[in-house]
């Protein structure tokens, strides 16, 4: 006699927001296990400058299912929030509309990720001769593979043209920001922090500290922070074009 109990906590995540979670997690299985057969997911699908041999097109939208293999935190803390703040946006957008926003502010997340990268290298190439600059460019992938660096800026240069980035964090800022949006009154428990937040002060605050860290651009700071507030510059206006859009067409938007 089959069993059609679909109670479980399992099958209570809606479609969307459980597909994407079970992606990056098969996503970051693969990325541990390929390299054993001598295939590199990271150099396929993470996310690297247009000026680096191994960037491709497709990179834009594969880098926000990559995360790093170095710890589990990366990929636990995104899906975490894709859980807790993802599933929600589903059940009052739809399956259509909250994939759509997921995939668009991730986009655009990685787009301003490289915008950022363009000014810094450009403000470093500034002050490197050009022979150092083409020697980078030329030999730069090579070095970093080797294990070793050039020092100083150019080394600067090199990482910023040849280190990629991965991760849903992108897409994930777009969450939290349309969920502070969409509920801004929500109290909100956060670790470590005694009393409740307001949904819509913890976006602010998280943004502002994202805005700050970037600015700073601390050494050793592995973190994309303008990426994260690409996710968010990209979910506003998405957020409000489909509130205008769904006003002119009569309908209430949450």
């Amino acid at each position: 006699m089959m069993n059609n109990n679909n109670s479980g906590f399992f099958n209570s995540i809606p479609v969307v927001t459980k597909n994407l979670i079970i992606i990056n997690v098969l996503f970051w299985i693969a990325t541990i296990v390929l390299p054993k057969i001598n295939v590199n997911l990271d150099s396929l699908l993470a996310l690297y400058y247009p000026a680096s041999k191994d960037f491709n097109p497709i990179q834009i939208v594969s880098y926000m299912f990559m995360h790093d293999t170095g710890s589990i935190a990366h990929l636990f803390f995104n899906m975490f929030a894709v859980y807790m703040f993802g599933r929600v946006l589903e059940q009052v957008w739809g399956q259509k509309r909250f994939l759509t926003y997921y995939m668009i502010t991730g986009i655009g997340a990685g787009l301003i990720n490289i915008l950022i990268a363009f000014i810094r290298i450009q403000a470093v190439e500034k002050a490197l001769p050009v022979e150092i600059i083409d020697q980078v460019y030329r030999e730069g992938g090579q070095v970093l593979s080797e294990g070793m660096n050039y020092t100083g800026l150019p080394g600067r240069l090199n990482l910023l043209i040849n280190i990629p980035t991965v991760g849903a964090s992108g897409a994930v800022f777009g969450v939290l920001l349309a969920f502070g949006m969409l509920f801004p009154n929500i109290p909100l428990y956060i670790m470590f922090v005694p009393v409740p937040i307001k949904a819509k002060y913890f976006v602010i605050g998280y943004g502002l500290l994202e805005l700050f860290l970037g600015l700073a651009d601390f050494r050793g700071d592995n973190v994309a922070h303008f990426a994260h507030l690409g996710g968010m510059f990209f979910g506003y206006f998405l957020i409000r074009y489909w509130k205008k859009r769904d006003a002119d067409n009569g309908k209430y938007f949450y």
